[in-house]
């Protein structure tokens, strides 16, 4: 049926992050880095240690334009999630979230209660669990306060921090300066043992922990103005590929290898008191536990723009999207704080039970979304894209990775065991929401099985499940076609049926003022109608401009979410970025 529809404005969006704030919020989590990742390095590398760091920095380097490439083309929430949603099936993206959510969580956890470790060697009163909990409650509500005013907090926190290094590293210089490099000469001459490429090899795969944090630009993506993400990238490259390697090599020229181990908890303030003395070594303390506690702020800014997206996608409980007045969805910062409350309190404050979970959860997220990118290349090559990665590049940062996981497996093997104790029952939570009409359908089914006294003991009955099965399925989903063939609206109609709960579908075609709707179109469309008995497929001919207005329009009439609309890979002559239709999803 042909209908002709005036064309509503788009509600007016929040202020964008500009680069500094949105480099602040990522960066305080990946530069944090530097407060242990040295003193990893140099345990497992020795006097090799800066070389396995600057090895990071060039495979950080290469996801610089694989994170450019996927965000770019897919400018939406979701960092690896969102990648694969739009590239493979719901359950391969739940996986990566499913990572993404024990990433943010091991980070929340192990940042708040480091930084409140920092704070005891300052005060020996403070009671470390307590304080944990506070700091996790205390960006509880600064998140709830909204994005502004936490990128506000987290602007302070990092300049703080890179000056901070930056003094240290110059006290540090001038200290050697004035005393030579008879340490470092002593350093080198300490035997390796087994071999030089064995010490870089693991030396590099615990080095890996330091880029932990440069996927959180990718979860608040939308919340940045345009061009920022790229710029937060080369950002936080920067400040890895600089400070980590220069912090290990003034570590090694001023400490002997003998007294990292006793000092590997806060080594860079065992650093400024040698260089320095005791004021240089409670500043870098202080900062320390300032930025420690910005990665809790960026844990929650990410998990809030992942979570969020999921809860659209019908992934997670859509309670979760309520809002208050400031318009900040508060109940997924509650939820994430129990959460993490809970694994601080079941493992008692246990960080090496956390790192088991950090590790393999964020590195398996940076191999994912290297696959992403081989996937968007294929599946979605007509996408504009600002920048692409080669595959050679690809190739290289997926092996680096996946050479990282390894190393980590063998470094600690029960590390693999503690990941998946939190794994599976994540991983759990989230498939029952994919699966919850079947499961329902089995509870209808064994409810009706029961007869005599019992039925009348059961808080429901069959019909009630039904119905709610009913009401699950009743969700419409729209399909913008420009007059695809048939084989490909069937794509579409398998894809909803292999990854969606919904029984509905209206299939709409935009046509210009004074076109003529296609017929073969429509008859493709009735034969694809009769192919599919289970599905209601209303087609559905609309007069007008297809744009964010028709999409916004359509969304407020038909109270249907726009990340329930699809559309095929738009090309390079598609005049809207995909981020300007508000979350529209691409299907084929």
């Amino acid at each position: 049926m042909d209908k002709d529809l005036t064309h509503a404005v788009a509600p007016a969006h929040a202020p964008k992050l500009t680069e500094l704030p949105a480099t602040a919020i990522c960066g305080n989590d990946i530069t944090s880095s530097c407060l242990y990742v040295s003193s990893l390095a140099i345990i497992y590398s020795g006097q090799y240690a800066w070389i396995a760091l600057l090895m990071v920095g060039g495979v950080l380097f290469l996801f610089r334009k694989i994170y450019g490439e996927v965000v770019g083309a897919l400018p939406l929430n979701g960092g690896a999630y969102n990648a694969l949603l739009n590239t493979t099936s719901k359950r391969t993206a739940s996986l990566a979230a499913c990572l993404t959510l024990l990433s943010y969580m091991a980070t929340a956890v192990i940042s708040a209660s480091e930084g409140m470790h920092y704070v005891h060697h300052l005060w020996n009163g403070l009671p470390v669990m307590y304080a944990t909990v506070g700091l996790l409650a205390f960006f509880m509500g600064l998140t709830i306060m909204g994005i502004g005013e936490s990128s506000i907090v987290a602007v302070v926190i990092f300049i703080t921090h890179i000056a901070t290094l930056t003094l240290l590293i110059v006290i540090g210089a001038i200290f050697l300066f004035n005393h030579g490099f008879e340490i470092l000469q002593l350093n080198y001459s300490h035997p390796v043992e087994e071999s030089i490429w064995q010490a870089l090899f693991f030396g590099f795969c615990a080095a890996m922990l330091g880029i932990s944090g440069f996927e959180s630009s990718a979860n608040f993506v939308e919340e940045q103005a345009p061009g920022v993400f790229l710029k937060t990238l080369r950002n936080m490259w920067l400040a890895v590929t600089v400070f980590n390697p220069l912090t290990a090599f003034l570590a090694l020229a001023i400490i002997p290898i003998s007294q990292v181990a006793p000092h590997k908890e806060a080594l860079l303030a065992y650093l400024g008191e040698v260089a320095g003395g005791p004021w240089l070594a409670t500043l870098v303390s202080i900062n320390a536990a300032m930025v420690l506690s910005g990665a809790v702020l960026t844990s929650y800014v990410g998990v809030t723009g992942l979570v969020h997206r999921m809860t659209l996608d019908r992934c997670l409980p859509q309670f979760l999207l309520k809002t208050n007045r400031r318009g900040t969805a508060y109940l997924i910062m509650i939820a994430f704080f129990l959460l993490c409350v809970s694994i601080l309190l079941i493992t008692q404050g246990n960080l090496g039970a956390l790192a088991g979970v950090y590790t393999i959860s964020f590195l398996s997220v940076m191999a994912l979304f290297g696959f992403g990118n081989i996937l968007l290349k294929i599946k979605r090559n007509r996408l504009p894209r600002p920048v692409r990665a080669t595959p050679i590049t690809v190739m290289l940062a997926i092996a680096a990775v996946g050479a990282a996981l390894i190393g980590n497996a063998i470094l600690n093997p029960a590390y693999v065991l503690v990941f998946l104790q939190y794994f599976i029952p994540t991983a759990a939570l989230v498939f029952i929401m994919l699966y919850r009409t079947t499961l329902l359908g089995i509870i209808a089914y064994a409810v009706r099985q029961i007869r005599g006294p019992f039925a009348r003991y059961l808080p429901f009955n069959s019909y009630m499940v039904k119905r709610l099965i009913g009401q699950i399925r009743s969700q419409e989903f729209v399909f913008f076609t420009r007059g695809d063939n048939i084989a490909n609206i069937n794509k579409v109609m398998r894809y909803i049926d292999e990854n969606e709960h919904t029984r509905r579908i209206k299939i709409v075609n935009v046509i210009k003022e004074g076109e003529i709707p296609d017929k073969k179109l429509i008859h493709e469309v009735d034969v694809l109608d009769r192919a599919y008995p289970s599905f209601v497929v209303d087609f559905v001919i609309i007069k007008g401009h297809f744009g964010p207005e028709l999409i916004q329009e359509l969304s407020d009439k038909w109270h249907i979410p726009k990340n329930f609309m699809f559309i095929g890979s738009p090309g390079d002559r598609f005049i809207y970025g995909l981020e300007e239709l508000g979350g529209v999803r691409l299907v084929i």
